[in-house]
């Protein structure tokens, strides 16, 4: 499964990226998160994503990115700051499995 997740410059994603993979590797699932500035989200979310993610530090961007992903059938979720950490991937993994757990099946 394939997640796009945007920040703001999209580097700051890269140590929550890597927690979620390490998450879903860990309770068997088979998931791939990318990380994109914002600016480029709207274009990358159409390449064949399950879920779009949005970093808490840009949420007042989040109305605008969930349209783009909304516009091609895609999920997209804003990260609650727990889940947005080196240790935060158990709790994004919840987080996505509570608010979009459609993706799983």
């Amino acid at each position: 499964m394939k997640v796009l997740l945007a920040c703001s410059a999209g580097m700051s994603s890269a140590i929550a990226a890597k927690s979620l993979n390490e998450a879903a590797k860990a309770a068997g699932i088979d998931m791939e998160v990318q990380e994109i500035s914002s600016q480029g989200f709207a274009d990358e979310i159409k390449k064949g994503y399950a879920l779009g993610l949005v970093a808490p530090q840009i949420r007042h961007r989040f109305d605008n990115l969930k349209a783009d992903a909304d516009a091609v059938g895609v999920p997209c979720l804003l990260i609650k700051p727990k889940g947005y950490t080196p240790i935060g991937g158990k709790f994004l993994l919840q987080q996505i499995k509570d608010e979009a757990g459609e993706i799983f099946n």
